[in-house]
């Protein structure tokens, strides 16, 4: 069994890594802040490690001893007055975890980038073929400075990679299930239907993938993966427009789904008016510019490389959304009975 490092241990990913780590026998130490929130860690024995990811001595002193090191922590934002603070946490951080990590002497280092790393297909190409790992992403595709900052932080690590670092990359691409604390922005998706705060929708798409496979596509990369080399964490019959996302969350609750398509344009100058507010008023815009430009594209990958090198599980996404939904419904998210039953195929 390892000593495993895990930083970001008690975000969505990071705290779901952890409870996979502890359930296959590893031991496992997690760096969080003072200011993280330990819910996702609940009833799981880890080691807590308390710091930054810019803070060599203790990133040092943590991974004195481990085998593996998982860098899963970033700052995810869509709107911020001031980026900076996310740069300097996603790619000096980055650089500084890794570097770190060799220099404990860990035996494999697994960095989480983002499919956003990944060029896209295009919206005009029909039915928009899903992408994989050889596809290098066109600079217009990173569309906000989440995406932007990310990009950086995978050159880091693939520049570390090739100087020598056993780092492997992985690239979930829209995690769904439980311990979505916070939740993220795909966890709000559910929620917002749960709530009926959903009107309408963009024509968009997303590779859903259950959270606990993206969990175990980590472990395996440390396993199995080739040093240097990517992997899409993903789901080969996952790339659902978010219409037809919503139609099956209406199949599994009973909840009726949006019906009502909004117009990329209508959104894109709403999204304007927002952010101009939010500057005013310093509160973030509901809608941010970032995430209207990111819906432009269809977000279809192939995750075909980790399935069949890494043997990445691939667990019916229903039951992702199956088990969101119950979590939520369990956790207090949701206020009063929710028509229907969450129902598995």
């Amino acid at each position: 069994m390892m000593k495993c490092f895990v930083t970001g241990a008690s975000g969505f990913v990071g705290a779901n890594l952890v409870h996979e780590l502890v359930r296959l026998g590893h031991g496992v130490k997690a760096l969080v802040r003072s200011s993280s929130d330990l819910r996702g860690l609940a009833v799981v024995e880890y080691e807590r490690v308390m710091g930054e990811v810019t803070d060599r001595d203790v990133l040092r002193g943590g991974m004195r001893g481990c085998d593996w090191c998982f860098h899963v922590a970033a700052s995810y934002a869509l709107w911020l007055k001031d980026y900076r603070p996310m740069y300097q946490a996603n790619v000096e951080g980055t650089r500084t975890v890794l570097e770190a990590a060799g220099e404990a002497g860990c035996l494999r280092i697994v960095y989480t980038s983002t499919v956003g790393c990944i060029g896209l297909p295009s919206k005009s190409s029909g039915n928009a073929a899903p992408t994989d790992e050889t596809a290098e992403v066109d600079p217009r595709q990173l569309s906000n400075e989440y995406k932007r900052s990310k990009w950086e932080a995978e050159q880091v690590a693939r520049g570390l990679a090739a100087g020598g670092l056993p780092v492997v990359i992985v690239n979930p691409s829209a995690p769904i299930g439980p311990r979505d604390v916070k939740p993220t922005p795909t966890g709000q998706v559910v929620l917002d239907f749960l709530r009926r705060k959903l009107p309408a929708f963009l024509d968009t798409g997303l590779n859903w993938v259950h959270v606990r496979d993206v969990a175990r596509g980590h472990i395996l990369a440390a396993e199995k993966g080739r040093v240097g080399e990517r992997y899409i964490l993903g789901h080969r019959d996952g790339n659902w427009t978010m219409e037809a996302t919503l139609r099956i969350l209406e199949e599994i609750t009973g909840i009726p789904a949006p019906r009502w398509r909004i117009p990329y344009g209508v959104a894109w100058t709403a999204a304007c008016f927002n952010e101009m507010l939010a500057r005013i008023t310093g509160h973030p815009p509901k809608a941010p510019l970032g995430g209207v430009r990111m819906a432009k594209y269809k977000m279809f990958f192939n995750p075909a490389k980790a399935i069949r090198e890494l043997g990445m599980p691939q667990t019916d996404p229903r039951e992702a959304f199956c088990d969101a939904i119950e979590w939520f419904r369990a956790q207090g998210y949701v206020e009063g009975k929710i028509k229907g039953q969450a129902r598995r195929e």
